[in-house]
């Protein structure tokens, strides 16, 4: 009901990391880019064009197909963004919820939270064989 006030906020932290040149990893419910706001977060490109890796996840109590990139697919491949598709209807996927959302944020808005981390995120892909895996940072 709230996917236009989020992908609002997403463009103004996507604005922020692109100035401060701080690529990153954006994670979010539902398909982005989608018309349809029931359906997921309906953003542009150039609301998200500072991510470096993407992940469109499936809502926990309905399941919506994933679009998969589908909508910013040229610019996912000329730029090469990484592009995964969680989907727990379909056992597709892991995202561990409960370690993001203990994470103190730098930053909140109302629907969206900025997570920094003092060693980096590892994201290993193989567009072959369809294969990904994006590893917590090491925590001291």
């Amino acid at each position: 009901m709230k996917s236009r006030d989020v992908a609002r906020e997403v463009g103004l932290f996507n604005n922020k990391l692109i100035s401060e040149g701080k690529p990153y990893l954006l994670i979010g419910v539902g398909r982005w880019g989608s018309l349809d706001p029931w359906l997921g977060i309906p953003v542009n490109w150039e609301m998200i064009s500072g991510a470096k890796a993407i992940i469109e996840t499936g809502f926990k109590e309905m399941a919506v197909a994933p679009s998969q990139g589908s909508h910013f697919f040229q610019n996912i491949t000329s730029f090469m963004v990484g592009y995964f598709t969680v989907n727990p209807h379909n056992n597709l996927g892991y995202i561990n919820w409960d370690w993001l959302l203990g994470q103190p944020p730098v930053e909140s808005m109302q629907f969206t939270k900025h997570l920094q981390f003092s060693k980096p995120i590892l994201i290993k892909m193989n567009g072959q064989k369809n294969k990904g895996v994006i590893l917590k940072p090491e925590i001291n």
